[in-house]
């Protein structure tokens, strides 16, 4: 729905301004021309001015974009009323998109909510459910490289689980049974089954993402300050103008009203405070989508201010700085030629997607031959055990 806005504000913008092109060339119908350029690129500049009248909370940017062009085609300026409403939408539509931008990151984070849950029934069946149908208590199934959908313990099997989102943490943690898990991990390689230990709303993923949703009701006082700004400024702007459109009239004579009105509407679309207002705004909205896209949650532009006051930052541990990603440094072989040793255990964690068993397998460089592998078996807590080339290897983690 926001991309059809977009690309429908795109296309009145590219018509608007074709048509006022078009009534350059054609001077017999060229106020109609520029006309309906306007209404087509400003008729919602003025219907949102009309609706808040009616609310009584009219003074704003359309109010004063409204009267400033309604005023200037009055007095036959139609080509500048013009103008200045397709390069105020222009703006307006480059500020919208930085905004888009801006939400599509912070809406990535509600990739993270998991769609369903595979619900355990009495007889050992699942059923795919609704994640608000999961209650405490309840048995759920969460099969390899689907999200956990809520907090649980683990009554059954063990896995490796990739909990980076919630814990910042980049190694997989492996998990076995009684062992607590938290909704917006993955599940990276077994089956488990948990018991479910919070409903949705109290689960870990669903306060995250709620968290970051209210961000933007947590102001900086920046913002705070704009916003007290804006309500008494566009008053004051509204104020002065009537006094530059009346004031040298009373002093100079009504021969002289049309050019002060015309400098009266000249002053209230330069005053247009949009842009002071949107550029403070839009610069706390921006740095929050832009954290959360790389995986860091800002509570609030007020907490996005604090941090702007930090000198140092001190760390507890280095896990949560790396990422996560195994190398091998060196091999020390016994009895064995270091190729052989590698060679070996490479084929043995052949199908594992343990981070350890892929950096051993980078490691080896060379294409693995499915056909030299014989029995795989993944023993939990001790590694695995495999005939590779028709011997007996056992690879512990």
């Amino acid at each position: 729905m926001e991309n059809k806005k977009i690309r429908f504000k795109i296309f009145r913008i590219l018509l608007s301004i074709i048509i006022f092109m078009l009534g350059f060339l054609l001077d017999n119908i060229s106020f109609w021309l520029f006309l309906s350029a306007y209404i087509i690129i400003g008729y919602d500049i003025l219907f949102n001015s009309i609706r808040k009248i009616f609310k009584g909370n009219f003074l704003d940017e359309n109010f004063l974009m409204s009267i400033a062009t309604l005023g200037a085609i009055a007095i036959g300026k139609h080509v500048e009323a013009c103008a200045i409403v397709i390069l105020y939408q222009i703006g307006k539509a480059f500020v919208n998109n930085a905004i888009h931008n801006s939400r599509k990151s912070v809406e990535s984070l509600m990739k993270l909510r998991p769609d369903y849950a595979n619900l355990v029934k009495e007889d050992n069946a699942t059923e795919k459910v609704s994640i608000e149908e999961v209650f405490v208590g309840d048995v759920i199934l969460v099969k390899p490289g689907e999200k956990i959908p809520v907090d649980g313990i683990i009554v059954k099997g063990n896995s490796l689980i990739d909990t980076k989102y919630i814990t910042g943490e980049s190694i997989p943690k492996k998990v076995d049974i009684n062992d607590e898990v938290f909704s917006g991990c993955i599940n990276l390689n077994s089956k488990i089954e948990l018991r479910v230990k919070k409903g949705y709303k109290d689960s870990t993923i669903y306060k995250i993402i709620d968290l970051v949703e209210k961000s933007a009701n947590k102001k900086s006082n920046p913002e705070k300050f704009i916003m007290r700004f804006s309500k008494r400024y566009t008053s004051v702007v509204v104020f002065l103008a009537i006094l530059i459109a009346i004031v040298p009239v009373l002093i100079m004579g009504s021969d002289y009203f049309e050019n002060w009105l015309y400098r009266a509407l000249i002053f209230l679309t330069i005053s247009c405070p949009s842009t002071l207002i949107m550029s403070v705004f839009l610069t706390f909205f921006n740095a929050i989508g832009a954290s959360s896209k790389k995986g860091i949650l800002i509570k609030g532009s007020n907490y996005l201010e604090y941090l702007s006051k930090v000198d140092k930052i001190i760390f507890d541990k280095t896990g949560t700085l790396t990422e996560g990603i195994f190398k091998v440094q060196k091999i020390y072989p016994e009895d064995i030629k270091a190729y052989d040793l590698l060679k070996y255990a490479a084929y043995a964690e052949t199908y594992s997607n343990h981070p350890i068993g892929v950096s051993i397998k980078k490691a080896y460089k060379e294409e693995l031959d499915e056909g030299k592998i014989g029995t795989v078996e993944e023993i939990s807590g001790k590694g695995i055990y495999a005939n590779v080339f028709g011997k007996d290897v056992l690879v512990r983690k």
